[in-house]
């Protein structure tokens, strides 16, 4: 049974959204559509498991999220059976991604620098304008991870791109008798 119209309709509007956060997770323009594809393929694929009720944009941000892990843990497994072709994909991509005009691209590298455990996260709330629980349902962990790792990025990104501000210096507490 194929998915109703008004549902492909529905993905067809979510695909810039879907493009971009597939970007932020692999900086790579080409595995980036194929994350699109895969995740467009798989909500397809299951459309009748979609509940209505839920924003189908979640939805999808799960399931490219759970697509780009499954393609971290297949590239794994290849790189310890096939140490040279992995070093020739990274040879070949390396220096071939540009970045979006307008993105400041201190920012990029210091994005760059966070773990995904990080920066997922920091860019489903910021760049995606997700709420705190519904980025915890796309990565499936808990509101209040969702907004320590939040904090943390933040935090290694000011320091990263220099805020301006002089160190704060730690509070000196005093004994009074």
């Amino acid at each position: 049974m194929d998915a109703p119209d008004n549902f492909r309709q529905l993905l067809l509007a979510a695909i810039p959204r879907l493009r971009r956060y597939a970007r932020s997770l692999v900086y790579d323009t080409g595995r980036a559509d194929d994350l699109v594809q895969s995740t467009l393929e798989r909500a397809l694929a299951h459309w009748h498991q979609f509940d209505e009720r839920r924003d189908l944009l979640v939805w999808l941000l799960s399931i490219a999220h759970n697509a780009h892990h499954d393609t971290l843990r297949r590239d794994a497994r290849l790189s310890l059976l096939e140490p040279e072709r992995m070093d020739q994909e990274l040879d070949r991509h390396a220096g071939t991604q540009e970045p979006d005009i307008g993105l400041r691209l201190d920012l990029l590298a210091a994005l760059r620098t966070l773990t995904p455990e990080l920066r997922e996260p920091l860019l489903l709330v910021v760049v995606e304008q997700l709420s705190y629980a519904e980025t915890a349902q796309v990565l499936g962990i808990p509101a209040g991870t969702v907004m320590s790792r939040i904090s943390r990025a933040r935090l290694l990104l000011r320091r990263a791109l220099g805020d301006g501000k002089p160190p704060a210096r730690a509070p000196h507490l005093r004994r009074v008798i």
